[in-house]
């Protein structure tokens, strides 16, 4: 099993940065599959940045260009850098790994974006 828990959610205005993070309880080094997906209230949950264990990065259209997806193998924890944040309100930010074909996901961290 794998156990994640997401950090860094913020009020932030609009146009600003953050960094979140997700910790994850076991090594990532073998996992292929780690994502971040963001879910508005009353929308569905999206994908927005993706890495695999190569290292190999994919992004949503709406985010390619402010988001930046990282992996840190030796802190057991990925990141997502969000800048140019626009002002969309409040939106949960789930981490996701898949390992061995089960999905785990973290509780969600907040993210607010208000001026």
């Amino acid at each position: 099993q794998v156990q994640l828990v997401e950090s860094g959610g913020v009020l932030v205005q609009p146009g600003g940065s953050l960094r979140l993070s997700c910790a994850a309880s076991r090594t990532i080094a073998s996992i292929n599959f780690m994502g971040w997906y963001r879910q508005a209230p009353g929308k569905e949950r999206e994908l927005v940045a993706s890495i695999s264990s190569a290292g190999i990065t994919t992004y949503a259209n709406s985010v390619k260009g402010r988001f930046t997806i990282s992996r840190d193998n030796a802190q057991n924890t990925v990141y997502l850098q969000i800048n140019s944040l626009k002002p969309e309100g409040t939106t949960v930010y789930y981490c996701k790994a898949v390992r061995r074909s089960y999905d785990y996901w973290g509780p969600g961290t907040q993210v607010t974006v208000s001026s």
